[in-house]
């Protein structure tokens, strides 16, 4: 079965997300969170491309596919493309197959700082050897390996794109290009998830779509976020910042009582799914199942 079947009616769909260590040395803490997270029973884990988006992409495979072997829980590889090599994607898809990884969450990435970003152009031509847009590669994988496609979508833009309309368009054309299902980029107000949601079911985006959720942990991570994302504070986050902005552990106490409230929220108004930005963190993980009745 593939992530994509897992999505039905009346039955949401929950999963977590992790990321490789940076540091080779902390690899053994990432095995043993999944090992307490595989225990809480997620539809399916999520396994970014590398630490922080660094292309390091056989940490990403090697994690992806132990999940599927260790625990018996589906894997989905992150795959980044802006600049990468036709035949690099390509070994890579090669390898995954092998690994028993089929699917896969195809993003663009950060592009290389001396690409051009002023072209609207969606495809890549037929000179070029490299990909610049998620859906190109969403394209080309759809062309070449029967895997289950992902892909990401922002409901409050992406930080690149000047309009929400324009989006709105990147995000039409990676359904028409072949994907599968969506998940979101964090949010703080499901207010702007379920607007969002509802234009892109009105502009005839029909896959199933996971509203992603994170935690907040510290005014160091939200301040990184609202810079590398765009994402806004609702007033109620504000609030929490400004209460215990000299006390870390509550604020982070707060922080994920504040995400696991969105959690439940989604899930009683009928979401396709929730997919939970763990930090690595399998307390986050354990607070938001606990929460909206996945464990006890």
């Amino acid at each position: 079965m593939s992530i994509k079947d897992l999505y039905q009616p009346k039955r949401p769909v929950v999963s977590f997300e992790i990321f490789p260590p940076k540091k080779d040395n902390a690899i053994k803490s990432i095995y043993e969170a999944l090992g307490q997270m595989a225990a809480l029973s997620p539809d399916f884990i999520s396994v970014t491309y590398g630490a922080g988006g660094s292309g390091n992409a056989n940490r990403t495979v090697e994690l992806a596919s132990f999940i599927q072997r260790r625990y018996g829980i589906k894997s989905l590889a992150h795959l980044t493309c802006a600049g990468t090599p036709h035949d690099k994607i390509h070994h890579l898809l090669t390898h995954m197959h092998s690994e028993g990884i089929h699917n896969i969450l195809a993003l663009r990435g950060d592009p290389p700082e001396d690409a051009s970003s002023s072209s609207s152009s969606s495809s890549s031509s037929s000179s070029s050897n490299t990909y610049r847009y998620a859906e190109d590669l969403i394209r080309d994988i759809r062309s070449r390996e029967k895997f289950c496609i992902g892909a990401a979508c922002y409901p409050e833009g992406h930080i690149d794109c000047d309009t929400m309309r324009l989006d709105m368009d990147y995000l039409r054309r990676k359904q028409d290009a072949g994907a599968d299902f969506l998940i979101t980029q964090l949010f703080f107000d499901n207010n702007i998830f379920f607007r969002f949601q509802e234009e892109i079911r009105r502009r005839g985006i029909t896959l199933p779509l996971s509203a992603g959720v994170m935690p907040i942990l510290g005014q160091a991570q939200i301040e990184r976020m609202i810079f590398m994302c765009g994402v806004s504070l609702p007033a109620g986050i504000v609030k929490l910042l400004h209460k215990y902005k000299h006390n870390p552990e509550d604020l982070r106490k707060a922080g994920i009582e504040h995400a696991a409230t969105q959690l439940a929220d989604l899930l009683r108004q009928g979401v396709d799914g929730v997919h939970i930005y763990t930090m690595n963190k399998p307390d986050i993980a354990a607070s938001c199942m606990k929460h909206i009745g996945r464990i006890n």
